[in-house]
């Protein structure tokens, strides 16, 4: 098992809450943690903008992620979500045991 921390933002905090929540419903995320609003700087349509965000971090398997990543896309109010996979390089085993179980098929 490839364990994955996925990174998305959003708009709105109560929008991370409903995804996050949606998520481990579904099984497709152990655990989302939803970090306080932050700020964010980047591209979009040929201008720089600033936008307060809320970040959310998905704890779930490599073979989850694209349904995780569909529903995220499906859940999301922006035109390109970001949905960003990290691979853990190394865990405690007891809590990679944890977040096989509560996403397993």
């Amino acid at each position: 098992m490839k364990a994955l921390l996925v990174l998305c933002t959003v708009g709105k905090p109560e929008d991370a809450e409903w995804i996050g929540r949606e998520c481990v419903d579904r099984g497709l995320a152990a655990c989302v943690n939803i970090l306080p609003p932050m700020a964010s700087i980047y591209r979009w349509r040929g201008e720089v903008e600033r936008a307060d965000e809320t970040l959310m971090l998905f704890k779930t398997t490599e073979e989850r992620f694209e349904a995780l990543r569909e529903a995220i896309v499906a859940l999301h109010s922006y035109d390109v979500p970001e949905v960003i996979a990290i691979p853990l390089a190394a865990a405690h085993a007891p809590y990679l045991a944890w977040l096989q179980e509560s996403v397993a098929k």
